[in-house]
């Protein structure tokens, strides 16, 4: 079983495209939008350096941005 959040905000375009490919290869995930929880943007900074979203956290590894082959390469 994999532990998948995606880290987002409301009006990310590569947001939905990172959403969009998880449902559409029946991957389960957990969202969190940054901008309704500021705390989790400090967590993800503090994690990976990086402000912007996407960020998907997969088992421990981060993502950064829209990329499916990385994406695939984290899972189980």
């Amino acid at each position: 079983m994999n532990n998948i959040t995606v880290y987002t905000t409301s009006t990310c375009p590569y947001c939905v495209m990172t959403k969009n490919f998880l449902a559409q290869n029946n991957i389960s995930y957990k969202e969190v939008n940054v901008e309704k929880n500021p705390d989790m943007m400090q967590y993800i900074v503090s994690k990976t350096g990086q402000m912007g979203v996407p960020q998907t956290e997969i088992n421990g590894s981060w993502v950064i941005g829209f990329d499916p082959d990385s994406i695939k390469e984290y899972l189980n």
